[in-house]
């Protein structure tokens, strides 16, 4: 087991004779923490909070919490945010997560890695030294009609509706509904989250116009689909699919270097296959290992037809692939970023054969592509487009 202190130590010495004591290293990356810890056999329930923040949260939210490292995730600490989210708030957004969503359900009871104990300390470790939660008012109820009018212009192409999802924080995803009250709604309306894109609305819309919008946000509520979860993955199931098939013949794409980097190396890494050529590849019975990289929760709701669990938070499983150029691809549903986790950590292990699947899960399930799902899961929202030379 990894111990927390040792996930967190920063190595300083200074000798007898009174010499500087040298500067700390810099921090470990996020990825790479999350990679240690996973790779090391850590019980990640057993690290304390901002070791588990680390190994868990921030390959999406980022090292400081203030999101969009990765598929969006939203800013932990932004004031008006902070002010808000209460202890419930957070523990709920952790343990059941946003279903539909890059957001997986960590608690246990839900096929997730953490137990309550955990789930407290990360929480927290998130409200630390954090200014106490604003008691909010209650606002009178608003003009759905007319909250509706603005959130098409306002509010929709960042974050969709039932339907459609939107680069921003999923209004309509029933878990989030559940969780937010109208105030918490309606204060983030008005005051935005500083420090991101979501600006502040009070002054250009009317306290009206905000009423109208907040009940408008609350009509999107739809009981949640009652989900019978899949039997729980166990470390035992086939990693190699067609073991006798042929080896597919993968083309893989790769980011472009980001425009404005000031000069600074960028070497193009080719590591993302299209779901077409995985899809092909499964019809043709080819050999192949398909991994599955978030966690059990989220297998357990809807994973790739012979997909195996190994999350990016335990790839202990990962010392049983075959070293004989098999293609390996993960996928998360980020749509990147935990699946890039885990294809980094083969890489550095010698599989040359490891990739991304572009696009991950959402846009596999998306396009009726062979799924195991459990009772009740539907298909994800559709995706806006993003935003002209968004790279992604």
């Amino acid at each position: 087991m990894i111990r927390a202190a040792a996930v967190l130590s920063l190595v300083v010495s200074a000798c007898n004779s009174g010499a500087a004591t040298p500067a700390p290293p810099p921090p470990a990356p996020a990825a790479v923490v999350a990679r240690d810890a996973a790779t090391q056999g850590a019980d990640v329930s057993r690290l304390s909070g901002k070791p588990l923040y680390l190994a868990l949260c921030a390959p999406c939210h980022g090292a400081e919490a203030r999101g969009y490292a990765a598929d969006h995730a939203p800013s932990l600490v932004s004031a008006t945010f902070v002010e808000t989210a209460s202890e419930d708030f957070l523990r709920r957004a952790i343990a059941r997560g946003r279903p539909g969503t890059s957001m997986a359900a960590y608690s246990k009871e839900r096929g997730g890695p953490l137990d309550d104990a955990a789930i407290a300390s990360l929480v927290g470790w998130l409200r630390e030294g954090r200014p106490p939660v604003r008691a909010l008012p209650q606002a009178p109820p608003g003009d759905a009609a007319v909250g509706a009018a603005v959130y098409a212009k306002r509010c929709f192409a960042c974050h969709g509706d039932a339907t459609v999802r939107g680069e921003g924080v999923s209004l309509a995803n029933p878990q989030f509904l559940a969780a937010a009250t109208d105030p918490f709604v309606r204060y983030a309306i008005a005051n935005g989250r500083p420090g991101t894109k979501m600006e502040a609305f009070a002054g250009p819309l009317s306290d009206a116009e905000i009423d109208g919008v907040v009940s408008y946000v609350r009509s999107l509520a739809s009981p949640a689909a009652a989900v019978t979860l899949l039997p729980p993955p166990t470390g035992r199931e086939p990693l190699v699919l067609n073991p006798t098939g042929t080896s597919p013949r993968f083309q893989l794409r790769a980011d472009p270097c980001p425009p404005g980097a000031g000069g600074a190396p960028c070497k193009e890494d080719p590591r993302f296959v299209s779901v077409d050529q995985v899809a092909r590849a499964l019809a043709a019975h080819q050999r192949i290992v398909i991994i599955d990289a978030r966690p059990p929760s989220e297998w357990m709701r809807v994973h790739v037809t012979g997909a195996v669990s190994i999350p990016y938070h335990d790839m202990t499983r990962l010392a049983e692939l075959p070293k004989d150029g098999t293609w390996v691809v993960a996928y998360c549903a980020c749509p990147h970023h935990l699946s890039g986790i885990v294809v980094d950590e083969l890489r550095k292990r010698g599989y040359a054969h490891a990739a991304v699947l572009d696009e991950g899960i959402n846009e596999w399930q998306r396009r009726g592509l062979p799924v195991v799902a459990a009772d009740g899961v539907t298909k994800p929202a559709a995706e806006l487009p993003p935003p002209a030379g968004t790279i992604r």
